[in-house]
């Protein structure tokens, strides 16, 4: 007889030989897991320190970078960075490449400049998220960001004609419950502030940038459906625009003073890790985020929170009191509660109803018949399909 491969593959299995297929579940299984916790660490550990970096980066002492030069310099990384992958997936074709490349960038313009509205705004938050990040700290950004949720939830309920269960409205509720109280306690003045931070505009800010991230994603959902380009030239095409863009904000906000003092005018190891994290960081989660389900993508940011909020009592003082802790707790828990599986308590509630109306008598199947195929308990439940890389709706702001 044959047995079948993970790959769809037949091999010849002879007599007292083990199928592949008989050993391949539990290998799968634990592979599967090793990836889930491998892809939990990676969220976690980038969402946090990106945002911790900045911080670290925009307090130092001596000279301040001009943040729109770190935006331009990450884009045109992540930008060579796809380069180098598509040339690689071209098997180091020069020709193929430059075939490809004209194909999908300037044949299919269309599908090009439909990037240019969702670039523009990535180009416009990651902007405002050094704006932010200057002004709040970072424990207090990293609560007040999760504000992107509700408005991502609610474009997508405007824009793509989604619904929400109760569950859901609830926990939406409860993260700008949340949000608000942390907001409330830094407005009364949570512990020492320095004098050039500014909290209204850092709130202003993070609220700006939640309302772009929200629409972009939503944005960049609804024009893109369908299309087969993949994950590194999609961030290609947008590593253009951003670069471009970010060069047009670059001289229309800090343009004098960039040409007066120098492109790389405050640069330190500190300054270069942060782009390099804005960079690489989310090409690396773009890759391992379609390991992760919705519940581990909840844990992750809850646990990208207390890292956040440990870290930045050690490194920058921050004093949690009890305020900013039931905010926290607030939005932690909601986050949670938004990523459940909506599907969970209906299958439940369905299956105990199945069960109370058949009672315990089972159907006899004739002698002589084969029994009747079982059904996939994955058809119909999206919570199981692998999920889509996101750094095309998330990465630019992570």
């Amino acid at each position: 007889m044959a047995a079948v491969g993970s790959g769809g593959s037949t091999a010849a299995a002879g007599p007292g030989a083990v199928s592949a297929g008989a050993l391949e579940p539990g290998t799968a299984s634990a592979a599967h897991r090793r990836l889930k916790y491998i892809s939990l660490a990676v969220l976690v550990v980038q969402n946090a320190s990106l945002i911790l970096s900045i911080r670290y980066a925009r307090t130092l002492p001596g000279d301040r970078f001009f943040a729109t030069t770190a935006v331009v310099m990450a884009e045109v990384l992540k930008g060579l960075t796809c380069l180098l992958l598509l040339f690689a997936q071209k098997r180091g074709n020069v020709k193929h490449l430059a075939l490809f490349l004209h194909e999908a960038v300037l044949v299919q313009y269309v599908d090009t400049l439909k990037l240019a509205v969702p670039s523009l705004i990535y180009t416009l938050q990651n902007n405002l998220q050094y704006v932010a990040i200057s002004n709040l700290p970072a424990a207090t950004f990293q609560v007040t960001y999760q504000l992107k949720i509700l408005t991502t939830a609610l474009f997508s309920v405007l824009m793509l004609n989604r619904s929400l269960s109760r569950l859901q409205w609830a926990s939406l509720l409860l993260l700008f419950t949340g949000v608000a109280i942390v907001q409330a306690q830094q407005a009364g003045g949570g512990g020492p502030r320095p004098l050039d931070q500014n909290p209204g505009a850092g709130l202003a800010a993070v609220v700006a940038s939640c309302l772009s991230s929200g629409f972009a994603g939503v944005y960049f959902e609804k024009i893109l459906k369908g299309s087969s380009g993949s994950v590194w030239l999609r961030n290609l095409q947008l590593g253009l625009f951003g670069t471009a863009l970010g060069l047009v904000g670059l001289w229309w906000a800090e343009g004098t003073a960039v040409a007066r003092r120098g492109f790389f005018f405050g640069y330190t190891p500190a300054v270069w890790g942060v782009v390099l994290n804005q960079a690489f960081g989310g090409l690396l989660v773009a890759v391992v985020v379609k390991y992760a389900d919705n519940i581990l993508k909840g844990f992750a940011t809850s646990l990208s929170i207390l890292l956040s909020t440990v870290a930045s009592i050690r490194l920058f003082g921050f004093h949690v009191d009890p305020l900013f802790a039931l905010g926290a707790g607030l939005v932690i828990g909601a986050v949670y509660l938004y990523s459940l599986p909506r599907g969970a308590a209906k299958a439940i509630a369905s299956t105990s109803a199945s069960t109370s109306t058949s009672g315990p008598c089972t159907h006899q199947q004739p002698p002589g018949q084969p029994p009747p195929p079982k059904l996939s308990s994955h058809r119909g439940d999206l919570s199981t399909e692998p999920f889509l890389p996101k750094l095309l709706t998330k990465v630019k702001g992570s």
